[in-house]
């Protein structure tokens, strides 16, 4: 019969191999951080280049579904809690759209030339 902590050590090795276990730590860090978060506090005003910025970040923990981190990265930031509007984020950065897998590229050549001081 197998002791308690061999069952232990079976279910944890489980719980990681399903993805199960860092999703539960990603879940109990963001409750005990919206928990923590003093809602008082005034959350600082981001420039326009931060709010691209947050947003671009946020689509990339979205795109590799690590909402819980995005959620906190929005509560943090002070990002809009709804997302821009895809084809202004492109437009604004200058950059196109792949078609194959509905990911932003780069900027196209020239970018932000305008912008330089």
């Amino acid at each position: 019969m197998a002791t308690v902590a061999e069952l232990k050590a079976v279910l944890k090795d489980t719980l990681e191999k399903r993805g199960v276990l860092g999703h539960l730590k990603a879940r109990i860090r963001a409750e005990v951080f919206n928990a923590l978060d003093d809602e008082s506090e005034p959350r600082p005003s981001l420039s326009h280049e931060n709010l691209l910025i947050n947003e671009l970040i946020r689509e990339y923990l979205e795109f590799n579904k690590y909402k819980y981190t995005a959620s906190v990265l929005i509560a943090e930031s002070g990002q809009p809690i709804v997302p821009l509007d895809r084809q202004f984020l492109i437009r604004e950065l200058n950059a196109f759209e792949e078609s194959k897998d509905n990911t932003i590229g780069p900027p196209t050549e020239g970018a932000g030339e305008e912008r330089q001081h």
